[in-house]
């Protein structure tokens, strides 16, 4: 590949070249037979536009809010583990690109650089993640910490009673390093053999007892507001009980053939029916995915792998360049579409495979 990248899919060629396999492996896998992984991206080109003419798009305002706080653009930094291994600055600098973005960045619960060092390095807005461990100290201590330095949110993760079945890092025997902030609390080296590193970790630590009434424990320990990531039915849909929801499949790393995200939006955004924000994460690799997503009732979407790819590949400036393009590529969207601000974006604006179908009935 010569020159610079022109769009996003272009980063994942150049973050091939930069990572050992095993880790190049670990961020681009899905679970099993990667049939989900394939179609979270895939069943973007199966939605089509109806554009607008004659509608004044001489200004194009990308902005909208999430939880109260003004993004540039309605497209977020997802959480995804472990940037060290895609650059030595790690989750410093994908922060850092953020803060310059002017986006929110959510914090994985298996970063590399400390719940602090991400803090001070930078104002971007940032959420934090969280996994739930049979050890509830151990992810209390770090809710704790991520209030005390200023996160804004807590996305509690829930797809994820167990490590999906992920071959490459099988075969790769993928090894997970120690995690800074996990330091006197936790040690995250496994006396593993055969398989991932990381999926023995996994099971012997995450809490596979999580459930609905555990939301209680979570708000007595935290004043921060609740996101729940992993939601992909109406009947967990289900928004009184939390402040937010994000439709994902974990990046199609946990249950093969489930439905690819999109997919099943629109049926969590009625379930939902406007009572907290719906986001949106999984597949996106557009400015036209952002859109569709929006037009199908997401408030933002979040990104992941192409964020890890930039950094691999650039760094900091890898991170901001996947995020501009996005964004470019969503306010052209906008214009052509006849949509002069987020909220000109509705449901008619698109036409689902569903719908086409229907029409040649």
């Amino acid at each position: 590949m010569e020159g610079e990248p022109v769009n996003v899919n272009e980063f994942q060629e150049l973050a091939r070249q930069a990572l050992p396999k095993m880790y190049y492996d670990y961020y681009t896998g899905g679970a099993e037979d990667q049939y989900t992984l394939k179609e979270n991206v895939e069943a973007f080109h199966r939605i089509t536009f109806r554009p607008r003419v004659l509608v004044d798009v001489s200004r194009i305002d990308m902005s909208t809010t999430v939880l109260g706080y003004k993004v540039s653009a309605p497209i977020m930094i997802a959480p995804t583990a472990m940037h060290k291994l895609a650059h030595p600055e790690g989750e410093v600098a994908t922060a850092r690109a953020a803060a310059a973005c002017n986006t929110i960045m959510v914090l994985s619960f298996m970063s590399t650089c400390t719940v602090e060092e991400v803090a001070s390095s930078c104002n971007a807005i940032r959420f934090f993640q969280l996994y739930v461990y049979k050890r509830r100290d151990v992810s209390a201590q770090l809710i704790q910490r991520a209030e005390r330095n200023g996160y804004k949110g807590i996305v509690l993760t829930v797809d994820t009673p167990r490590l999906g079945r992920r071959e490459a890092d099988i075969k790769n025997k993928m090894v997970a390093p120690q995690l800074k902030n996990f330091e006197g609390l936790l040690s995250t080296e496994v006396d593993h053999d055969e398989g991932s590193n990381l999926e023995a970790f996994a099971k012997g630590t995450f809490d596979a007892s999580l459930c609905w009434r555990d939301l209680g424990w979570l708000r007595s320990i935290t004043n921060l507001p609740i996101l729940i990531k992993g939601v992909l039915t109406r009947e967990d849909g289900c928004g009184s009980r939390v402040d937010g929801i994000i439709v994902s499949n974990h990046g199609a790393r946990q249950l093969d053939y489930t439905p690819a995200t999109i997919s099943v939006l629109e049926e969590v955004v009625h379930a939902v029916g406007g009572k907290v924000p719906v986001l949106f994460d999984g597949g996106v690799r557009r400015g036209t995915d952002v859109f569709k997503a929006l037009a199908l009732g997401a408030q933002a979407v979040l990104v992941g792998r192409p964020v890890v790819y930039g950094l691999a590949a650039k760094g900091e400036y890898g991170v901001k360049r996947v995020i501009e393009m996005l964004k470019d590529e969503l306010e052209l969207t906008m214009a052509l579409s006849g949509c002069p601000s987020v909220k000109d974006i509705t449901r008619s604006h698109i036409r689902t495979e569903r719908e086409r179908l229907h029409s040649m009935l």
